[in-house]
């Protein structure tokens, strides 16, 4: 066996494991069904001038680890080189020794690069010299990483107002990786946030209507869930800290959205209340163009108001909410339900504590019509790691069917990120592997290979109509 860190059974215990990886899953092509990289760098088919800006520009989970090392923010967001930012970050790497980022750090750089040195502060060097000599070639611009993963399809993620031009170029263009988006109508929905009036003002611009009363929004609404779905989007995308389910009626809702367009103060009870229709409204409409739904629940963001003043959102202060889940999901899916109009629906985690929750709260709402129509998907964001998503998987095994799972999602900013399927895959195998040998799975290979390629690759294949 090689002596690299990286080598060709890493994370793969016994030989079992290792049939199950490289004769079942390393060969599936990769569908990556949600992720948040920006489009218009895979239409231009960008190509970064060094690692620096490909790998730590806009990733969060490596500035959290620089700041924690006590390294000062020029060399994270701020103004230094890209050069010294690179070189903080090899200084932080070998202490985030038993933080995924130390092994997606070296598989990223050995599935991109072939580069297999340990990086610290004596490897730096070489290694930035080495990586931006690479990256200045034609198979390292955006589209050509995405091959290099053996990309099938990507699906970005997109606001209800984008003019999705940029998805427009690829759709028309000759490129072998499908591009595809998701619908993400937050802004709509949550009528407490600041700038909720400016923010409906463009959705009525993009929507070529002006949305003054409720009756307005949902027909706006409606009107760009037309457009998406004209180029060729088939899901959306919730980030909400829980499902909202309160009781309202229209005339209460009609009310509520006056209210906010007259900047007058609502009440916690009115704000809940409109969210609850909103997302109602929009879940009936996915229902009705045969889209998907996501729902990625239990952020608590912002935590760090000054930081979030001087750098906005999404730059590393967020974390684990302990919100209650269950009673107003069920009462969700069900009043979906209750009318036959409960798209497929995948419902992400972000509290471990949740996971057995989530896990029963699927089989309520699986009723034979659609295999695995809905879904508990896989560990995101902070769970997305060996611990997290071994205990996804289990959750999903004990208490539901995990030959029906859809699979992995890098719900990533970065081009490099794509080896986190290949680490899901190794976490899937091994987990298998190692039953197999103690006795608690038959060794039946060909199936269990079955099952392993699936969530590889074929259930999410059949599960999206793309």
């Amino acid at each position: 066996m090689s002596t690299t860190f990286i080598h060709d059974n890493f994370l793969l215990e016994n030989k079992y494991a290792e049939e199950l990886y490289h004769t079942y899953s390393k060969k599936q092509p990769i569908i990556d069904y949600h992720n948040h990289l920006p489009p218009q760098q895979i239409a231009e088919d960008a190509v970064f001038a060094n690692i620096a800006k490909a790998w730590i520009n806009g990733d969060h989970y490596k500035w959290r680890a620089m700041r924690t090392l006590g390294i000062n923010e020029q060399y994270i967001t701020g103004s230094a080189s890209d050069k010294d930012k690179f070189m903080q970050w090899a200084k932080t790497v070998p202490y985030t020794m038993r933080n995924p980022l130390y092994h997606w750090t070296h598989l990223e750089l050995a599935r991109y690069f072939d580069i297999y040195d340990l990086l610290n502060e004596n490897s730096a060097e070489k290694i930035y010299n080495e990586t931006a000599e690479k990256l200045s070639l034609n198979e390292y611009s955006t589209r050509g990483l995405l091959k290099k993963v053996n990309a099938e399809l990507v699906c970005t993620t997109e606001d209800p107002i984008d003019t999705l031009e940029h998805h427009k170029k690829l759709a028309a263009s000759d490129f072998s990786v499908k591009v595809s988006t998701a619908f993400r109508p937050d802004k709509a929905i949550l009528i407490g946030n600041a700038g909720y009036n400016d923010y409906i003002n463009k959705l009525g611009e993009a929507a070529g209507a002006e949305i003054n009363n409720y009756a307005d929004l949902c027909t706006a609404l409606r009107k760009r869930i037309e457009f998406f779905h004209q180029n060729g989007c088939r899901l959306c995308d919730h980030g909400l800290d829980q499902i909202y389910f309160e009781d309202f009626t229209e005339n209460e809702i009609s009310l509520i959205f006056w209210k906010k367009r007259e900047n007058k103060e609502l009440s916690s009870e009115e704000v809940l209340k409109f969210q609850s229709a909103v997302l109602l409204f929009l879940a009936e409409t996915y229902h009705e163009f045969g889209w998907v739904q996501q729902f990625h629940l239990g952020a608590l963001r912002n935590n760090n108001a000054r930081m979030h003043r001087i750098l906005g959102p999404d730059t590393g202060w967020d974390s684990i909410g302990d919100y209650p889940q269950a009673q107003k999901l069920s009462a969700f899916l069900n009043a979906l339900d209750s009318k036959d109009k409960l798209a497929k629906t995948i419902i992400y985690n972000l509290n471990p504590a949740d996971n057995e929750v989530m896990a029963t709260m699927i089989g309520n709402f699986n009723d034979g019509s659609i295999r695995g129509k809905v879904q508990f998907g896989s560990g995101w964001w902070f769970l997305d790691q060996k611990d997290g998503m071994t205990k996804q998987l289990n959750a999903l095994s004990n208490m539901g069917l995990i030959s029906c799972f859809v699979g992995m999602l890098t719900d990533s900013r970065s081009f490099l990120s794509f080896p986190r399927h290949e680490y899901f895959r190794r976490i899937l195998c091994n987990l298998l592997g190692d039953e197999i040998k103690r006795g608690e799975l038959p060794a039946d290979m060909e199936w269990i290979g079955k099952m392993v390629s699936d969530i590889s690759y074929n259930n999410a294949k059949n599960y999206f109509d793309f």
